[in-house]
């Protein structure tokens, strides 16, 4: 690390978030991404600033990437129908049985 760099900023990674866990399909809302399949990989939170994002790893057939979404764009496994969720989103839904 570079002496004029700034540290780096603690997070808190979870691999259980919501009733997911590492590795567990999800499906994501993002019309760019509609296509594509997701699994769970963490739940991360900035402990200076609060905010929260998923990391996901997916994308289309062919062409896995790690992603990283808003709490809110992430639902339980095919319950995305035709871009239109059927459920609430994984945040508003904790610890579902899935």
């Amino acid at each position: 690390m570079r002496a004029d760099a700034p540290p780096p900023v603690p997070v808190e990674r979870r691999d259980l978030w919501s009733g997911v866990r590492t590795g567990d399909r999800v499906d994501v809302l993002d019309p760019r991404e509609r296509r594509a399949t997701w699994t769970f990989e963490a739940h991360v939170t900035n402990l200076e600033t609060g905010d929260a994002w998923v990391e996901v790893i997916g994308g289309r057939t062919g062409d896995p990437r790690r992603r990283s979404f808003r709490p809110e764009q992430l639902y339980p496994y095919r319950s995305i129908r035709a871009g239109v969720p059927t459920t609430l989103p994984l945040c508003n839904a904790p610890l579902l049985n899935l």
